[in-house]
């Protein structure tokens, strides 16, 4: 699913973000979303979003709910 739009992610969703170093080479890091950060409903590049280990970064991709 498309991490581009807020509607697809919620609390609790596995995903796969980028993380601002890693924008460059596209490394993605999987992981379990705990809060959403990004207010917009639609962002360009990924909204932003902070992993229950307390990772944050952009989604790419909700891999299932």
């Amino acid at each position: 699913m498309d991490g581009t739009q807020r509607k697809n992610i919620t609390p609790g969703a596995k995903v796969k973000i980028v993380q601002k170093p890693h924008q460059r080479t596209g490394q993605l890091t999987e992981g379990i979303v705990k809060d959403i950060l990004t207010s917009s409903a639609v962002h360009h590049r990924g909204i932003k979003v902070r992993l229950t280990d307390g990772t944050v970064g952009r989604v790419q991709e909700v891999m299932g709910q």
